[in-house]
């Protein structure tokens, strides 16, 4: 299901403040926050021409962040960029002087850490992100992880040294609780969604996915026309989106924010005309992006940034996870999440629909980006869903590094 754009502020400037947060300088920042981490690399840009060729498409190139910082998701990007801030802006007030992230590590920043506490709600990924974060600067996590977090990603959250709390309900009340307990013990909520007068966290999170859209601009052969984007609450897409929109202006790709239809608060906003919190229905595959309530910081990029949103099934997000998941003609295997190929499962969808191609402009000439947000995050539900063990990472694929592995 496939909906344009009506909003009227459709295709208009982000607004300053949101230009700021997502443009050039901003980026360059997180970029040079990120030289200092030390398991820090770009993630692999992989050309699929076997699937443009069938797709009648001239390009494809999916941006592989399985890889990102041990952590095997693009919030890797977000949630411990927005505590290391957090904590150098922290030690600058305290300390009475600048405290840049070189100064990380010095042992009266660590100090000033060791003191504040750091909280989130989580699907999964965002909480091991704010969990990493906290274990890098020494300060304590507490992640508030809702009934549909499987076992398996909680213990991966546990591993960076984060307390666990259980929530019973939704993505969303796992929100509303962490934000109860925070204000109350006066921790830091670090969270990846926004609310009336919770923007700049938040805002901070995003900001921190910028570095994959610079990665992938810089790996491809030609900037894209068209970019699959899947959505959750939106912060991913609205990063990603409103980054193309600041830099490119009116020059800037097609944008499809592509969700759950199980979960598609985006999509039903977009039909609204404005934010909406929609019912909470029959659990989807798609853990993270099972969310039932648009950022609002989010919603107010895409309103402007993104072209079209649309909705995919649950055989299509299985469908994409097992065709990335083995060789393909000339196209590597790719170890995607329920979640990661979700923008391309969007792709596959509306090339298959002649006139979704037609409202889109999707033709021989297109130059099509999508990013695999995540790997197998939960090991066990990738063997059932897909066949195969992700320890044993990509199967062997034929095509040269040249063309297939633009780094």
């Amino acid at each position: 299901m496939l909906l344009l754009n009506r909003h009227p502020a459709h295709r208009k400037p982000l607004i300053p403040a949101h230009a700021a947060l997502l443009g050039a300088p901003a980026a360059d920042e997180v970029e040079r926050f990120l030289a200092h981490r030390p398991n820090h690399a770009p993630t692999p840009l992989h050309g699929l021409p076997a699937l443009a060729d069938e797709l009648r498409v001239g390009s494809i190139h999916i941006k592989d962040e399985g890889q990102r910082l041990g952590l095997g998701s693009f919030k890797a990007l977000g949630g411990s960029y927005a505590v290391i801030r957090l904590v150098l802006e922290q030690a600058t007030r305290r300390l009475g002087r600048p405290v840049d992230i070189g100064d990380l590590h010095a042992p009266e920043v660590r100090a000033v850490a060791g003191g504040m506490t750091v909280a989130c709600a989580t699907d999964g990924n965002h909480g091991r992100s704010v969990a990493q974060g906290a274990q890098l600067v020494g300060a304590r996590a507490v992640i508030f992880a809702h009934s549909g977090v499987s076992d398996g990603r909680v213990a991966a959250i546990a591993r960076y040294g984060a307390e666990i709390v259980r929530v019973r309900g939704t993505y969303d009340d796992s929100v509303a609780e962490a934000s109860r307990v925070c204000a109350e013990t006066g921790w830091i909520t670090v969270s990846d969604t926004s609310w009336p007068g919770y923007e700049r966290i938040p805002g901070l999170v995003m900001q921190g996915y910028t570095a994959l859209i610079r990665e992938a601009l810089r790996s491809m052969p030609a900037p894209p026309t068209h970019v699959f984007l899947q959505a959750g609450v939106g912060g991913f897409a609205a990063a990603v989106a409103g980054h193309l929109a600041v830099l490119f202006g009116e020059e800037r790709p097609a944008v499809v924010v592509v969700e759950p239809a199980r979960a598609a608060c985006l999509f039903d906003s977009a039909k609204a005309g404005r934010p909406l919190r929609i019912d909470h229905g029959e659990p989807t595959v798609m853990a993270m992006l099972e969310c039932y309530e648009p950022s609002l910081v989010a919603w107010r990029i895409l309103s402007r940034a993104a072209d079209a949103f649309m909705t995919v099934d649950e055989e299509d997000a299985v469908g994409i996870m097992n065709r990335l998941a083995r060789p393909n003609g000339n196209d590597p295997a790719i170890v995607a999440g329920e979640s990661g190929g979700v923008g391309l499962a969007g792709l596959l969808a509306v090339a298959r629909d002649a006139g979704a191609r037609e409202t889109l402009g999707l033709d021989h000439r297109s130059r099509v980006l999508a990013i695999n947000t995540e790997g197998p995050t939960d090991p066990g539900r990738y063997r059932q869903l897909v066949g195969l063990d992700p320890a044993d990472g990509p199967l062997p694929h034929t095509l040269p590094a040249s063309e297939g592995d633009h780094r």
